[in-house]
């Protein structure tokens, strides 16, 4: 009699804990503090709303920061991330070494709407091993006002030597307005974007197909001289401690008459809340030199699922989610067409209301579809990449190559010099790691 009664109310029991919904799961998501992740942040009531059983955790933090935690993670199989915020540098050399998860996508996603170029990069054996976030390559912004009171009529796809000529005919100090703005700060996202872009362009390269450093060559002689002499006489003081948002912050303060940088400044240079010149900006192609091969950069934000995470079905529909068509509908609803991230999809180019408001946006479009990360330099090339070498090593090497460009741009060693000591940092890495004897 006490054992049946004691089976009834174990039956009880099972059934009450049935009945009970089942416990939500935390999904815990490392991203980059920029402005289109915070926005993506305040829609989580959204995402939870149409998804009850995913509850969102969000870490986020500096770029640097952010990469050395996610990279330490991933490398450890630590598990301490189920979705992580990461690059086109990154993406083709975790997958190869099997620490992503694909990206599971169905016909409702429409894979094909994403932009080749970036849909490219994020592939490997013809599988999708991050989603794109938002993208960007890299392109020209001019003062049309000073172009047109100089009497030039800028090309679509301008050269160097055009750039220069018309740097000097609206450099300005005494009014408080500089020819041209490039980066100067070292560091391989930082100066060394574009400065490969232009290296690039003049016909060089990073490593042959041996895998030997090509730095202390004609081609690259020939850019960084260039770059220097540019940046010396048409540039702002002080141009080697600028980065992306030093040159964004003089551009909208009407002192650069040119800026060669990424294509998500142009929603910035033109927004007249943030620019005084936003009336008097336009765009073009980034400029070429001997070859139009790897003028243009390539970038993009991605989400992805690092394969130690066991939350693989709820970070696919989060990923799937935030990376949807949908997603950026839902942006303009909320925040306005001119908000929206950019760079991933067709379909947002094709939006007569996203047209409307984004004067920059056929420039944008055509300067990603232009770059092309498996042939991004004249002699072929073994490393994917335009303005970067997909290979773990880069990092250093960029890094330790930038220092040496801005120490020849502050006149503290000659261009010569800074190529030869960069070659042979190059060179002392790549044997280290056994690319080559």
């Amino acid at each position: 009699m006490r054992h049946s009664r004691l089976l009834a109310n174990l039956a009880g029991t099972t059934l009450a804990l049935c009945a009970l919904p089942a416990h939500a799961v935390d999904l815990v998501i490392a991203t980059v503090n920029n402005g289109h992740m915070i926005e993506m942040q305040k829609l989580t009531p959204v995402f939870e709303k149409a998804y009850p059983d995913i509850k969102l955790k969000w870490v986020t933090l500096e770029e640097g920061t952010l990469r050395q935690r996610v990279t330490t993670d991933i490398a450890t199989k630590g598990g301490q991330f189920d979705v992580i915020t990461i690059g086109l540098y990154e993406t083709p050399i975790w997958s190869k070494k099997g620490w992503l998860k694909p990206i599971a996508t169905d016909a409702a996603y429409d894979v094909d709407d994403l932009l080749p170029a970036i849909r490219t990069g994020l592939s490997h054996d013809g599988k999708l091993f991050a989603a794109p976030f938002y993208g960007e390559s890299s392109m020209l912004m001019y003062r049309k006002d000073l172009a047109d009171r100089a009497g030039f009529q800028m090309p679509e796809r301008p050269t160097w030597a055009q750039v220069k000529a018309l740097a000097g005919k609206i450099h300005d100090p005494k009014a408080g307005v500089y020819g041209i703005c490039l980066r100067g700060k070292p560091g391989w996202g930082d100066n060394m974007g574009p400065i490969t872009t232009l290296v690039n362009t003049y016909g060089g390269q990073w490593f042959d197909m041996q895998w030997k450093p090509q730095i202390d060559t004609k081609p690259w002689k020939d850019a960084i001289s260039f770059y220097v002499d540019l940046v010396k006489a048409y540039g702002p003081p002080g141009a080697s401690a600028n980065s992306f948002n030093e040159n964004l912050a003089l551009f909208n303060e009407g002192k650069c008459g040119m800026w060669v940088d990424a294509t998500i400044a142009a929603s910035f240079v033109s927004d007249p809340k943030q620019s005084k010149v936003a009336d008097k900006v336009a765009f073009a192609q980034a400029p070429t030199a001997v070859t139009p091969k790897g003028a243009n950069w390539l970038w993009s934000w991605n989400l992805a699922i690092p394969a130690s995470s066991t939350k693989d079905d709820a970070a696919q529909k989060f990923i799937r989610w935030a990376t949807s068509k949908e997603y950026i509908q839902l942006v303009a609803r909320e925040t306005g067409w001119n908000t929206v991230p950019t760079g991933t999809r067709k379909s947002t180019y094709a939006s007569p209301e996203f047209q409307k408001v984004a004067g920059f946006a056929e420039a944008e479009r055509k300067a990603i579809d232009s770059a092309n990360p498996n042939d991004s330099t004249l002699p072929k090339s073994p490393y994917i990449g335009v303005q970067f070498a997909a290979i773990p090593e880069f990092q250093a090497i960029g890094t330790s190559v930038g220092q040496q460009m801005s120490a020849a741009l502050t006149g503290k060693v000659t261009v010569d010099q800074a190529l030869k000591t960069s070659q042979g940092i190059a060179e002392r890495e790549m044997k280290k790691a056994g690319y080559y004897k």
